[in-house]
C-alpha cells in the first residue's frame, strides 16, 4: 500500500491507558505532531502527567514537559474525551485470571464504555496482548451495540504492541516496524494510513487473527527458549558445565542459533502471559500446545530450584539466616514487577523462616500477598550482616564489585558476577562456584 498523502496532525488520538504501552506510544503520536489526549482511570497518573512528570524509568520527564508545552498532550479520566477522537488507541491490560485463562475484563469494560461514546467515521485500534479472535468476537460485537457497524460506520483494526521495556537499543517505537490488520478491507486500509505517518515501517497482514496470534508467536518463542536454557542451568549445574562459556562459543555460529539466557524464572506482563493466552485458544481448537505447558511447568521449577540452591548453600536451613535479595523487577533498569520471580522468591524463603530484605533502585516497595515490603539501603552494613546475597536483576546499577568485597556469600542467577573478583565465596546459576 502506498502512504497516504493526507496527514493526521490536525487530527485528534485518544489513547486509553497509559501504561507501558500507552504512555510511550501517546508521546509518539505527539512527538509526531498529533493532538494527543491521554485517557487513564487512576487520577494520580493523569495528575502527575499533566505536571509534566513521568511515572515509568524509560520515559524522562522532559519528554512529557515538551509534550505539554507544545500543546500536543494532555491527560484525562474524562471518557467523553474520545468524542473529539478522530483515533482511539486501546492499550488496556489483559492479565491471566487465577486459573491461567485470558481475564479480558479491562477490554470489556472499556469497550462497553465505548460502545456509548462512539462515532462514525472513528478509526478504533486494539494494542493489548491477545489471543486470536478477540478483535472480532469480543470487541467488535460491543462496540457495534452503538448501532454503527464496523466497516461502513466506524473502522475497527489491531496492532500488537512491541514495545521493550529497559530496552535501550530499541527506545525509539517507531523504529520498530508496526504489524496492522482491519476487520474489513477499508479498515485494513485505514489503520495502515494512519500508522504509515507513525512508523518508518507498516507490515499489512490478511486478518486481525494473524496480528493477534502473531504477538503471541513472538512472546511464545522467547517463553520457550528461555525456559529451555533454564532447564540446561540446572543440569550444567550438576555437570560442572559453565552453561554461559558455552552459550557465548556457540554465539560464535553465524547461522542457526540465537542465543538465549538462563536467569531466575521469566516475568513480566507478556512473556509468561501471552503463551498461556495461545495455549488457551488451541485447547478450544482441541489442540494440546505441550511445548507452551511444558515451558510454564520449567518457568516454576526454576523459581524453585533457586530456592534450594540457596538453602544448600547456607546448610540446609533457613531458619533466621539473613538474606538479601538484590533486584525485584522483572527485568533489568524498569521499576514493574509484575509477575517477577523475585516476588515468589521472597515469600518462600520468608516461610521457610530467612530474614529476606531486598533492594531495587527502581522500586521503592513491593505490595505482595497483602503486605507493604521496603527496599532497604546498599551499603557495607547490610552486606556484611547478610548470609547470604542473591543477585535476581542485572540492573546496570548494579555495584558487582562492592558486593563482592564486603559480602560472605553471593549467588549470582545472572552472570554479572563473572569477571570479577572479591572475598565474597560466589555461586553462579549454570556457572557453578567461582
Amino acid at each position: 500500500m502506498e502512504k497516504e498523502n493526507e496527514p493526521y496532525s490536525s487530527k485528534v488520538i485518544c489513547v486509553i491507558g497509559l501504561g507501558y504501552v500507552g504512555l510511550p506510544l501517546a508521546l509518539l503520536f505527539a512527538k509526531k505532531k498529533m493532538n494527543v489526549i491521554g485517557l487513564d482511570l487512576v487520577e494520580e497518573k493523569v495528575k502527575m502527567l499533566n505536571n509534566g512528570q513521568s511515572y515509568l524509568p524509560d520515559v524522562q520527564d522532559d519528554e512529557i514537559q515538551k509534550a505539554l508545552n507544545e500543546g500536543f498532550f494532555t491527560a484525562t479520566t474524562d471518557y467523553e474525551a474520545v468524542k473529539k477522537a478522530e483515533v482511539i488507541v486501546i492499550c488496556v491490560p489483559t492479565p491471566l485470571t487465577d486459573y491461567g485463562t485470558p481475564d479480558l475484563s479491562y477490554l470489556q469494560s472499556v469497550s462497553m464504555t465505548l460502545a456509548s461514546l462512539l462515532q462514525k467515521d472513528q478509526l478504533v485500534i486494539l494494542e493489548s496482548s491477545t489471543y486470536p479472535g478477540t478483535t472480532k468476537e469480543v470487541l467488535q460485537p460491543i462496540l457495534e451495540k452503538s448501532n454503527l457497524k464496523a466497516g461502513r460506520d466506524f473502522f475497527l483494526a489491531y496492532s500488537p504492541e512491541r514495545i521493550d521495556p529497559g530496552n535501550k537499543q530499541f527506545k525509539e517505537v517507531d523504529k520498530i516496524p508496526k504489524i496492522v490488520s482491519g476487520v474489513s478491507p477499508q479498515c485494513k486500509q485505514t489503520v495502515f494510513d494512519f500508522y504509515n505517518q507513525v512508523f518508518d515501517q507498516v507490515v499489512l497482514v490478511s486478518t486481525p487473527e494473524v496480528a493477534e496470534f502473531t504477538k503471541l508467536l513472538e512472546n511464545s518463542y522467547r517463553f520457550i527458549n528461555i525456559s529451555f536454557i533454564n532447564e540446561l542451568a540446572i543440569m550444567c549445574d550438576q555437570l560442572g558445565i559453565d552453561l554461559w562459556e558455552s552459550i557465548e562459543a556457540a554465539s560464535t555460529k553465524p547461522y542457526g542459533f540465537v542465543p538465549f539466557y538462563p536467569g531466575p524464572g521469566i516475568g513480566g506482563h507478556c512473556i509468561p502471559v501471552d503463551p498461556l493466552y495461545l495455549a488457551w485458544k488451541g485447547t478450544r481448537a482441541n489442540v494440546d500446545n505441550k511445548f507452551i505447558h511444558l515451558a510454564d511447568e520449567i518457568n516454576h521449577i526454576i523459581e524453585k530450584y533457586v530456592i534450594s540452591q540457596i538453602e544448600t548453600f547456607l546448610g540446609g536451613d533457613l531458619q533466621n539466616k539473613a538474606i538479601l535479595l538484590y533486584g525485584i523487577a522483572y527485568k533489568k533498569d524498569i521499576d514493574d514487577y509484575r509477575e517477577s520471580p523475585a516476588l515468589f522468591i521472597l515469600h518462600s524463603l520468608t516461610d521457610k523462616g530467612a530474614k529476606v530484605s531486598f533492594h531495587d533502585p527502581f522500586i521503592s516497595e513491593v505490595v505482595a500477598a497483602g503486605e507493604r515490603i521496603q527496599s532497604v539501603n546498599l551499603n557495607v552494613e547490610i552486606l556484611s550482616k547478610s548470609d547470604l546475597v542473591a543477585i535476581l536483576t542485572d540492573h546496570s546499577a548494579l555495584p558487582v564489585q562492592m558486593i563482592l568485597d564486603h559480602s560472605k556469600l553471593v549467588y549470582d542467577t545472572r552472570n554479572v558476577t563473572r569477571n570479577f573478583k572479591g572475598n565474597a565465596k560466589v555461586f553462579r546459576l549454570g556457572g557453578g562456584e567461582s
